[in-house]
């Protein structure tokens, strides 16, 4: 098993090697199968998506009675009947108007029920998914697309499902019962009113068209700005030490201009849309009124029927216009469900490309702590290995510095053993699982005792101010406002980034794993709290088994054993005295290193573990 314990899988560090080729975005499902997964959530929940319909029929059913009631009125008054005969129709307007809205408003309510329940559904299976998809894969999209379907589209289908879905099912049937109603009328009048549906269904048509492909666009565009500003931001240090920032700030904008001028287009689009709905409202509307005035004139009908069908015709515009506007809010949303679908729907166990991290393949004749890498070759694209032939054997506790210049595959070779990505050829075998600890730590929100028992549930509290002892953090964690009940993460008490270290290193003490990999895991400290931090690493890793990348020589010379990679391929190995003596490219790196270090006397033996404070 591979025990992810510092890092925060999803997002990935890099290597430093780049593959020169456009991102390979995650899955959108198609339309056919965003309707089919909707119906799948429908069967699962058909007894609240039946009474929510029943009960927003009734609701409008209900209301249609306002037209003939205000038509007979109407006809009282062309009789000159009393103000004493108006008294029952205004009481039943008033009674309807109540009624109405009773049963309109608890069918909004099991509407919205029926809504956030679909999307809890289909947040869940999404998330799920998400947290499953493997590192190398969310590399090969960018955050940012991965970024913009978890924040952009879901709160996109939130709004859809919390506003427009509970107006468009009440529109639709608004509109379906009036039309039935002014048949129930004069089925002329039905024929007057239908002379606007031509328009209409061509615009809305004339609208589909363009609306889907644009609102798919505008939500990958808005993808590429997020991933443009997590990589400008997250490199602000490197963009800043070389100068860099007119070149990205340029591409900032190069991405926020490209966002804008989709969402501009979909606004131009809705303006067009809007001038057609109204041709087709004065074209409906007129004929009503000229077949109202022909028939009222035969005598067909009365004045209070003409009356009513006018303003059936008149209520129309309010459920049409809403119906066929929500499809603009319709279409953003199936963009973003579809997106979401795409990555709740990947079959994560039969495509390659998608496979979840696994642990390396654990040989049960391995003995425990051993790691046996055989024949390895690994690409991030295709025809361009950054891993060649590597043959290397751990031995059970022993501490093994991989060291190297930047780009000579140091993280992807530890990625590989941690099982994070796959092997194109050759073998990794493990005797037992495998933990990793990067620079990059995620403190998450909550009690600090709670992000500990992430890996060990279950663990007493004088486990946990036991691992926090080991690393040099129980101190700090005790003084802390609530101790190891203090709030820390997003929102709560700041941790340091040695702090947050020691907190990740403390995780792998509870995990207990016999292997553990180390990615520059002291790396972003700072000098203050190097020396701290590779304390607490030597206690954390004593008595397992090491892979550690070193980002201070210091590390390296304490490993009982020294591989120094370069352009994918191990071109040294040994411990640090005969690799100072063989006078190659680890001893260069040495003497560059040491020249910028205090004139100190080094000794290439393992100092023991000492007290940390």
């Amino acid at each position: 098993m591979t025990t992810g314990i510092g890092t925060d899988t999803g997002i990935g560090t890099g290597t430093g090697t780049g593959t020169g080729a456009g991102p390979d975005l995650l899955p959108v499902a198609r339309a056919r199968r965003v309707r089919a997964a909707v119906r799948e959530l429908l069967r699962a929940h058909r007894g609240l998506a039946l009474a929510a319909f029943a009960t927003m029929t009734a609701a409008t059913t209900v209301g249609l009675l306002i037209q003939p009631l205000l038509g007979h009125i109407v006809d009282l008054v062309a009789d000159r009947r009393g103000a004493d005969a108006l008294a029952l129709p205004v009481t039943l307007l008033a009674a309807v108007a109540l009624a109405q809205g009773l049963a309109t408003a608890f069918g909004l309510s099991l509407v919205s029920r029926l809504g956030e329940t679909l999307l809890a559904g289909v947040r869940e299976r999404f998330v799920e998914r998400a947290l499953r998809l493997p590192l190398s894969r969310v590399e090969k999209a960018g955050s940012g697309d991965l970024t913009s379907r978890v924040t952009d589209d879901v709160v996109v289908v939130a709004q859809a499902v919390r506003n427009a879905l509970p107006e468009l099912v009440r529109s639709l049937l608004a509109i379906a019962l009036t039309l039935a109603a002014l048949a129930v009328l004069d089925w002329r009048f039905l024929l007057a009113a239908l002379l606007a549906v031509p328009l209409q269904a061509h615009t809305a048509r004339w609208y589909l068209r363009r609306a889907v492909p644009l609102y798919a666009a505008e939500r990958v565009a808005s993808g590429a700005r997020q991933q443009q500003l997590l990589d400008t931001i997250g490199g602000a240090a490197t963009v800043r030490a070389f100068r860099l920032q007119r070149p990205h700030t340029a591409l900032v904008s190069d991405r926020s201009g490209e966002a804008m001028s989709v969402t501009l287009r979909g606004v131009r689009l809705v303006l067009r849309f809007y001038c057609r709905l109204h041709l087709a409202e004065y074209i409906g509307l007129a004929a009503v009124l000229v077949t109202g005035f022909l028939l009222v004139r035969e005598g067909a009908v009365s004045i209070g029927t003409a009356t009513a069908a006018a303003l059936y015709f008149h209520s129309l515009f309010t459920p049409v216009n809403a119906a066929l506007v929500l499809m603009d809010d319709a279409q953003k949303a199936r963009a973003g469900l579809a997106r979401m679908i795409g990555v709740a729907d990947l079959d994560l166990d039969l495509d390659p490309s998608t496979r979840p991290r696994r642990d390396p393949e654990t040989d049960p004749e391995t003995d425990p702590g051993t790691v046996t890498i055989t024949g390895l070759t690994y690409a991030y694209a295709p025809g361009r290995p950054v891993l060649h032939g590597i043959d290397l054997t751990l031995l059970p506790k022993e501490r093994v510095a991989l060291v190297g210049a930047s780009g000579a595959g140091k993280t992807t070779l530890a990625k590989l053993v941690a099982g994070i990505h796959r092997p194109d050829t050759g073998t990794v075998r493990t005797g037992g699982a495998v933990g990793l600890v990067t620079q990059e730590i995620h403190v998450f929100a909550g009690p600090l005792a709670d992000d500990l028992l992430l890996a060990r549930p279950g663990a007493s509290d004088a486990e946990l101010r036991e691992a926090l002892d080991r690393v040099g953090a129980l101190a700090w964690a005790e003084a802390l406002p609530d101790g190891l009940h203090t709030v820390v993460g997003e929102g709560g008490h700041r941790l340091s980034a040695t702090q947050a270290q020691q907190l990740a290193l403390a995780r792998l003490v509870l995990a207990d794993p016999p292997i553990a990999v180390l990615d520059e895991a002291t790396a972003e400290a700072g000098s203050a709290g190097a020396a701290l931090l590779e304390r607490a690493a030597e206690r954390a890793l004593d008595g397992r088994t090491a892979l550690i990348v070193a980002h201070r020589l210091t590390q390296a010379r304490g490993a009982d054993r020294i591989v120094v990679l370069d352009g994918g391929r191990v071109a040294e190995c040994g411990t640090h005295d005969e690799l100072v003596a063989a006078d190659g490219a680890y001893a260069a790196l040495w003497r560059a290193w040491s020249s910028t270090r205090p004139s100190t006397s080094f000794s290439s033996s393992r100092p023991s573990p000492a007290p940390l404070t």
